[in-house]
């Protein structure tokens, strides 16, 4: 059997996602965050004061990933953690002055990346597309569930 790449799902997501963080890093730099950074800004604008478990569950990340990233962005001015009321063991992380003035800019920024790559495509498709990949996602978790 002959793997074609260009009808495989999981090199073309891997080529979309490169694809669309290379073009977020390039709109979001001057703001001073990365695209390693956003999904933990992108859960953190939603709800302030994760702890570092909460925010793996909601990004998706690994744990060691994302204490290197906050580690990051404790050193970047996006972040501060304090310990958890309720956990000693815990430690909430919450945004800095300067996390929460860039939410807009950046939320803009994402949005311009999103409408250049899906500019060629029509209102219906871009729901489509976006209905079909939720839909892939949903599977993998499941499918990640289960094996584990």
């Amino acid at each position: 059997m002959t793997f074609l790449k260009d009808h495989s799902a999981g090199y073309l997501a891997n080529q979309l996602a490169r694809l669309f963080a290379e073009g977020l890093q390039e709109r979001i730099q001057a703001l001073g965050i990365t695209t390693g950074q956003f999904p933990a800004l992108l859960a953190l604008w939603e709800k302030d004061g994760l702890t570092q478990a909460e925010l793996v569950r909601a990004t998706d990340v690994e744990q060691a990933t994302m204490a290197a990233t906050l580690k990051r962005m404790e050193r970047d001015g996006l972040v501060r953690r304090k310990p958890h009321p309720d956990d000693s063991r815990a430690q909430q992380v919450f945004l800095t002055e300067r996390a929460k003035q860039i939410r807009q800019l950046a939320y803009t920024a994402a949005d311009e990346q999103n409408g250049a790559a899906l500019a060629d495509f029509s209102p219906g498709e871009v729901e489509q597309f976006l209905h079909l990949m939720r839909k892939a996602i949903t599977t993998m978790r499941e499918q990640n569930k289960r094996s584990s």
